[in-house]
């Protein structure tokens, strides 16, 4: 079993702004989806990205067929 690194980040814009979320910061592609009642698609995901800058910012929401 390997201890994967995370770091807790606040979630800018989207449905979920505010939020906090674990990422695992050695992740060479990071992004992450989560479930979300705000989301465009019912069941689906909203992806959260860094920017330039490290703000983890709402990109844009994923239907559940789409993950």
């Amino acid at each position: 079993m390997t201890n994967t690194p995370t770091t807790m980040v606040e979630l800018h814009g989207g449905p979920l702004d505010g939020e906090h979320a674990p990422v695992d910061p050695t992740d060479p592609d990071p992004w992450t989806a989560i479930i979300s009642d705000g989301c465009t698609h019912p069941g689906g995901r909203s992806l959260y990205a860094p920017d330039e800058a490290g703000v983890w910012r709402w990109v844009r929401d994923i239907p559940w067929e789409a993950m």
